[in-house]
C-alpha cells in the first residue's frame, strides 16, 4: 500500500527567542498556517505527526482543528541540538554540511540528527501504512531526511530550501 507523506517545515518563527523548544511563530508565521490548511484540507489526511517544539505544533494547529485530528508528538522529530547560540549560523551550518560528524559541545552532528530522524520516520511509516499523513518538523531535520534519500542534497540545497 502507498503511504503519502506531506512534510511541513514549521512556519516563520521568532528568532528573538533563543530557547529552541519554546520559540513561537511570528505574526506572519501564524498567518501562513492558514495556507497550509488550505493546501492540505482535501488530501484525506488521517494522521498528523509533529516535533514537540512549540513552533511546529502551532504550525499544524489550524489544520488539526479543521480536520478534527490530534497532533501525535514524536519526540525524535525535534530540531538539531546546536549546543549553544550561534551568531554566524551560516558558517556553522556550512561546516556541518561539509563534515556530517562536526558538532559543538552538547550539540548534535548532522549524522546524529539524520539517524534520529530516519529512525523516527521508519517507525511512523510502519504504523501509517497506506495512509495520508503529515509530518511537521524543522528545516535541518527535514534536510537530513532528504539527504538520506538523495545524497546530492547538500549545503547549497539546504540554503535554497530554508
Amino acid at each position: 500500500m502507498v503511504t503519502n507523506v506531506y512534510f511541513i517545515r514549521h512556519a516563520q518563527s521568532d528568532y528573538t527567542i533563543k530557547e529552541d523548544n519554546i520559540r513561537p511563530l511570528t505574526t506572519k508565521g501564524l498567518e501562513d498556517t492558514e495556507k497550509i490548511t488550505e493546501t492540505l484540507k482535501d488530501k484525506k489526511i488521517t494522521k498528523i505527526y509533529s516535533s514537540p517544539y512549540l513552533r511546529t505544533i502551532d504550525t499544524v494547529k489550524d489544520l488539526t482543528e479543521k480536520l478534527k485530528l490530534d497532533i501525535l508528538v514524536i519526540e525524535d522529530f525535534y530540531e538539531r541540538r546546536v549546543g549553544e547560540w550561534v551568531e554566524n549560523f551560516y558558517e556553522y551550518a556550512r561546516r556541518q554540511w561539509e563534515d556530517f560528524n562536526y558538532k559543538l559541545e552538547n550539540g548534535e552532528s548532522l549524522r546524529e540528527v539524520q539517524e534520529r530522524n530516519i529512525s523516527a520516520l521508519h517507525s511512523v511509516l510502519k504504523e501509517s501504512n497506506g495512509m495520508n499523513i503529515v509530518i511537521r518538523t524543522h528545516g535541518t531535520a527535514l534536510s537530513t531526511i532528504i539527504n538520506y534519500y538523495d545524497t546530492d542534497f547538500q549545503f547549497d540545497s539546504f540554503c535554497n530550501h530554508r
